[in-house]
Formats: C-alpha cells, structure tokens, sequence
C-alpha cells in the first residue's frame, strides 16, 4: 500500500483506538463526534483490509493485524510530531516545556523532591507530568512522544530504547528505630533475616522481584506477614510495626528521617539494583530532552556515562 491510498489523519485515529479501546473515549480525546470516529473505523477497516476491532463484552479487541500495527503506528506518529515541532535550541532559564516522566513510586518519592528544586532555581518554565512506569501501554507512549522520559529499574524497556545508567545500589534490611534488630550496627544475616516478620513490596513493572528470585536461589524463605503492591505506605507501617522491609539503599536514606527509621546492611548475597534513564530514539537528538537528561545525570548519576 502507498501513502497516498490512506488518509493519514485515520492513522490518527487507528492509533487512539488501540490506546483506549473505546469510541467514546477516543471521540473525546480527538474532539470528534463518535459518528466522525465510527466512520473513520469503517474507512480504516475497507482500507487495510481487516476487522481491525472486534466488540466483547469488555469493549473493543484488536485483532492480531491491528496488535501487530500498534508499535509502527505510534512511532510513526511521534516521529512526525517532533519533526513538526522541532526546536532549534532550547534555553531552560526562558524556555516552557512540559515533560512526561515514567516513574514508579519509588522513583517519585526518590527523585522529585531534588529534581523539582532544580527545576525551580534553573528552569522555573518547565514542568514536569509523571504516568505509571507500569502502564501496559507505555512502550507505545514512549514511541509516539507521550512520555519523554522513564526513570528506575525497567527490565521491559532494555531493548529497543537508548538507556543511561545512572547509579546502582544495593537492597538493604529497613525497620523501626526501635526494632529488636535495629540495636546493632552489623549487617543481618540469614538466621537473623529468617525470623524476622517481613513486610514485602511487589513494584509491579520494576526489575524488584530479583530479590524474590534471589532468596529463593539461597533458600532463604522469609516470614511475610504483609505484601504491599508499592512503596508509597511502606514508611507508615514500619513505623508502627515490627516488620521489616527489604529495599533499594537510596529509597531507604529517604526515608530514614521523616518515619524514624534505621537501615541494616544485609550479609545476603543478593543483586544490586541498578537505575536508569530511558528514551526513545525520536528525542535523541531534540535539544529540550538533551538538556533534561543532562539534568537528570547531573543530579542523579554517579556512574561513568
């Protein structure tokens, strides 16, 4: 098929349709009519030659063609859109630009407070929005320039997108300053690891459940008494419990002040956690996102570029 057998303002639409699965939705976020996007469906559909979306019970199922169209199509997409909107240059102590950061809750509560406090002495023009990095969608919205940046441990963004590791850390043994473990300032070992309580955090969309897959290698099985599908309340239920929690050391130096909380070293031989930034191959180049990842190395990064 050439271009020119296709209106592209349907690619458009293709690509809303796989987002939000919804015509009325789609209708609101293009500002059409749900008639003007039914139409467009039907066009798309005797254009390309198949269903494209079937009706469940659900909502709309893209077949295997549209599945297959749905990572091309968005960064064709993007690419245009950032070959329209190119910039020249970009100043950040003049510039207005709003970037879209990835971040998992560990990532807001590690890296926001500094980089917000950055923005406002160096860039006070730019803003930042933040999405889920555990969004199913968020390859797509990388490709197609809704989200400019991702930040943390993401092992389903390693291919494919250009990636800077910024710092690695180890996990260590978080818990009350009143803990029974927290009196020493040795590292705990297995038998101490063992009995105590634990509190554990699943970080759906993260590389965190290496530490799962590593005490199972050691045959270490700890005492979970809570599983938490983040880290937002982790700080306080420490705080007013005797469980302990096994975390990044950055997250943990976070929270040691603002909950009264004591960090362990742990003599388990577990793997380093190991943050990067993310972006897709469209805003290599762009000037604006240039500047903020050097931002973002500046502050966040001690590893060799």
């Amino acid at each position: 098929m050439e271009l020119s057998e296709i209106d592209l303002n349907l690619l458009v639409v293709l690509h809303q349709l796989l987002r939000e699965r919804n015509v009325s939705r789609v209708a609101a976020s293009l500002g059409q009519s749900q008639p003007a996007v039914s139409n467009a469906l039907r066009r798309l559909r005797e254009c390309l030659g198949d269903e494209l979306f079937l009706r469940k019970p659900h909502g709309m199922e893209p077949t295997p063609y549209a599945q297959q169209l749905a990572e091309p199509v968005a960064q064709a997409l993007g690419t245009l859109r950032e070959a329209l909107n190119v910039r020249a240059s970009f100043d950040p102590a003049h510039g207005q630009r709003c970037f879209t950061l990835a971040l998992s809750d560990v990532g807001e509560i590690y890296f926001l407070p500094v980089l917000m406090d950055a923005l406002a002495a160096e860039a006070p023009g730019v803003t930042l929005r933040c999405v889920p990095v555990a969004h199913e969608a968020l390859r797509e919205e990388m490709a197609s320039g809704q989200v400019d940046l991702a930040l943390g441990s993401l092992p389903q963004l390693q291919s494919g997108f250009f990636q800077q590791a910024l710092f690695r850390q180890p996990y260590v043994a978080l818990m009350r300053a009143g803990h029974p473990l927290a009196g020493t300032r040795k590292a705990l070992g297995a038998a101490q690891y063992r009995q105590a309580a634990h509190v554990r955090v699943v970080a759906a969309g993260t590389s965190h459940g290496q530490v799962d897959t590593a005490l199972e290698r050691l045959g270490v099985a700890r005492q979970v008494h809570l599983t938490v599908p983040h880290y937002v309340a982790l700080g306080h239920v420490l705080a007013e419990t005797d469980l302990i929690a096994t975390v990044p050391e950055r997250f943990a130096r976070r929270a040691l002040g603002p909950f009264d909380l004591v960090m362990r070293p742990l003599l388990l031989r577990l793997p380093t956690n190991t943050i990067h930034q993310l972006w897709h191959a469209h805003l290599h180049r762009d000037p604006g996102h240039l500047w903020l990842r050097g931002l973002v190395a500046r502050l966040f990064g001690d590893l060799p570029a």
